[in-house]
């Protein structure tokens, strides 16, 4: 295992007060029918309403609004299938400094549409054939551009864990003592970062884990105690959290002070996608779904009489969208 974590919540909540009036507060939600399907209370943290359709855009502003303006001014790069890619690109604009961003040719045309209409530069990659990593490392290098990586990246992990400083304020509010809090995880920026804000928050709520089944490297890592690799890295609807393998800082936090992951299936994300638009009206993809398509339909791995969810994301093209709801017929 690695040493200290370079993270601390000072950082989380530093970066907190930089998102004042420029992140929304995503409130919580819950649905009777929702919690009658889960067996529980399920208290829904709704990202998928924040700019640019996910939490990503947190720790975007974090890490930017982080950089001294000299180094700032010279522009970012960043890597992502969409959602990263999306946060970067409008929290650059609202700085007023360029971006690149280095996308697979295969993501989905909305995120890729958006990240260029949001005023960034896209560069395509074969995510099967080309190191995303070396092409970032070669365009900063060439260019003088600062890399902020999607979740291993200090300023981004505190600024995803302003989700669990609000989680923690609000159950703290509902005197919600214990639970679950269920969070899709790809490189575990999110997860870890609401895993260290529950830890000095809210102690007795424990942050777990989900992804996609065929492609749970977290889940598997925090069972053998050392960090295991995907053996493919597309192929799966759930595109928005598909990574090599977890962080170097995000596993160490991860495996501090997570619980056990959680795997689901591509039908029950498309499951979950259908009950947050049928229940409250929100429309998640079906990446940002698998913590809800956890708590509904792996109900027996969950303790308590709460649970928190959080849907990452809401960056789903149309198509995708009409196979989930046809999962109501």
């Amino acid at each position: 295992m690695a040493g200290p974590d370079p993270m601390n919540i000072d950082m989380i909540r530093a970066a907190a007060t930089r998102l004042q009036g420029h992140a929304r507060r995503t409130p919580l939600l819950n649905s009777p029918f929702i919690d009658q399907i889960a067996g529980r209370r399920v208290w829904i943290k709704p990202e998928c309403l924040q700019h640019t359709g996910s939490f990503k855009f947190r720790g975007a502003w974090s890490a930017l609004s982080a950089l001294d303006e000299a180094t700032r001014a010279n522009g970012v790069i960043a890597f992502s299938s969409g959602n990263h890619a999306q946060g970067i690109a409008l929290a650059s604009s609202q700085h007023g400094v360029p971006s690149v961003i280095i996308m697979p040719a295969d993501a989905p045309a909305l995120k890729l549409a958006n990240t260029r209409a949001l005023g960034a530069e896209v560069v395509t990659y074969d995510r099967a054939t080309e190191d995303r990593d070396a092409i970032g490392d070669r365009l900063a290098a060439e260019r003088g551009l600062t890399l902020i990586k999607p979740f291993d990246e200090p300023q981004v992990i505190a600024g995803q864990g302003t989700v669990g400083l609000e989680i923690a304020q609000d159950a703290n509010a509902m005197g919600i003592e214990t639970a679950d809090v269920l969070v899709c995880c790809g490189g575990g920026g999110l997860t870890s970062g609401i895993a260290l804000a529950l830890e000095a928050d809210a102690p007795g709520l424990r942050a777990r884990p989900v992804e996609p089944e065929g492609f749970d490297d977290v889940k598997r890592s925090l069972e053998s105690g050392k960090i295991q690799r995907n053996a493919q890295t597309s192929g799966n609807i759930c595109d928005a959290i598909i990574t090599p393998a977890p962080g170097e800082l995000t596993f160490p936090i991860m495996h501090r002070l997570c619980g056990p992951g959680l795997a689901v299936t591509e039908d029950e994300a498309l499951r979950a996608v259908a009950q947050a638009f049928l229940r409250l009206k929100l429309v998640a993809e079906p990446g940002g779904a698998v913590a809800l398509a956890a708590a509904l339909s792996h109900k027996e791995q969950i303790e308590g009489d709460d649970v928190f969810v959080v849907i990452s994301g809401g960056n789903v093209d149309a198509p995708m969208f009409a196979r989930a709801l046809n999962t109501l017929s």
